[in-house]
């Protein structure tokens, strides 16, 4: 197995998992740990967005998820540094 083949499985298995991860924290009243979560799952969306817009020209998703990445970024901002 190549290197991309096993990372494209590790996105597939994180993508929902850490998404909806994310999703179940802050209903549980846990929003700074669903920023967390979430952030780490954005390489993984980021990665599956730039293979999308690459190969099929979607570039509604790498934009999206370029601007969720940085909403994210200053939700954690926001609730750990400040």
């Amino acid at each position: 197995m190549t290197k991309e083949k096993i990372f494209n499985n590790l996105t597939q298995f994180a993508l929902p998992s850490l998404t909806v991860g994310a999703q179940i924290a802050t209903s549980l009243k846990f929003p700074e740990w669903g920023l967390i979560l979430n952030l780490s799952v954005q390489p993984f969306w980021l990665y599956s967005a730039w293979k999308a817009y690459k190969n099929a020209g979607q570039i509604g998703i790498l934009i999206t998820s370029i601007i969720m990445s940085i909403v994210i970024s200053l939700g954690i901002i926001n609730y750990w540094l400040l």
